[in-house]
């Protein structure tokens, strides 16, 4: 049995899909009893649990041969990041008692940054926290690149007005970014793994993309002419305030990490995996569902 929070997210719901498909069974972790119906459906038990409920979260995690744990994704944290700091501190009680046999963990490409992070520290905490449970237990850590799904936010300027505004710059410069199916594959095969202490596990897509490259492909499934344009960074801070940040602090100092490349891999000094799943396939995807 593998317990799978954030399942009614992107990776979590990824993750849980590729184990119930390879034939695993899954307890799938939900907040909301609401929104139980298609996992059990899909044929998966069903747990209720909130990242403030330790008990819980540890009843739903007993008895399983791996775990799979994250923060719930808060993209306005409060300054000093509390609701992070107090999910990890939940999760870390409810493993510690639990005792799964294996644990997997997302974070992200920089995570193991202490500080420039913005809003990656949230995940840098739950690192923090994992490793310092007070029983070992073998652990991997996965540090996926920058989404392809984060575009979804560039559709609607794409397809009125022809300009996909980039934050992330020079546009040139090729980033490595991953399609959220392939992190939950990759959670889903790590799980059913044996291993001892503590591994990081590197996740990226089949390529590397531009700005430019993905204004091209935005061209070609809006079909229209569609160009990256930079937005100046003297006017992220408003422009974050007026989409109702009242802290844009955090975002801003994560796109400044990626793209002065302070956010990155550590190459070579750990596990790498390269997924398969094309911007064009997500693009795709993105597109039909906008609509």
């Amino acid at each position: 049995m593998f317990a799978i929070t954030g399942v009614t997210g992107q990776v979590g719901g990824a993750a849980a899909r590729a184990l119930l498909d390879a034939g695993h069974p899954v307890r799938a972790v939900l907040r909301d009893e609401s929104k139980a119906a298609q996992w059990t459906q899909r044929g998966a038990e069903v747990a209720i649990a909130s990242f403030e409920d330790a008990d819980a979260l540890t009843a739903a995690f007993r008895g399983t041969a791996g775990v799979f744990v994250m923060i719930a994704p808060n993209f306005a944290p409060q300054p000093g990041y509390p609701n992070a700091h107090a999910a990890a501190a939940v999760l870390k009680e409810a493993l510690t008692k639990a005792r799964p046999e294996r644990v997997t963990a997302l974070s992200s490409v920089g995570g193991q940054r202490e500080s420039g992070l913005g809003l990656i520290t949230q995940v840098h905490i739950l690192e923090e926290a994992l490793a310092a449970l007070p029983i070992p237990m073998p652990t991997a850590i996965m540090r996926p690149a920058w989404f392809m799904e984060n575009s979804v936010w560039d559709i609607a300027p794409a397809r009125e007005t022809g300009v996909m505004p980039s934050f992330l710059q020079p546009l040139e410069r090729a980033y490595p970014m991953v399609a959220t199916a392939d992190i939950g594959r990759v959670i889903a095969e790590t799980l059913t793994q044996s291993w001892q202490g503590r591994r990081v596990i590197e996740i990226e897509g089949p390529q590397r993309y531009s700005q430019h490259e993905i204004a091209a492909l935005f061209g070609g499934a809006l079909g229209r002419r569609v160009d990256a344009r930079a937005v100046p960074r003297d006017q992220w801070e408003a422009l974050f305030q007026a989409q109702g940040t009242s802290w844009p602090t955090p975002r801003i100092e994560m796109i400044d990490g990626f793209n002065s490349g302070w956010i990155d891999f550590e190459d070579g000094a750990h596990e790498r995996v390269i997924g398969t799943t094309s911007f064009q396939t997500v693009l795709a995807e993105l597109v039909g569902r906008v609509g």
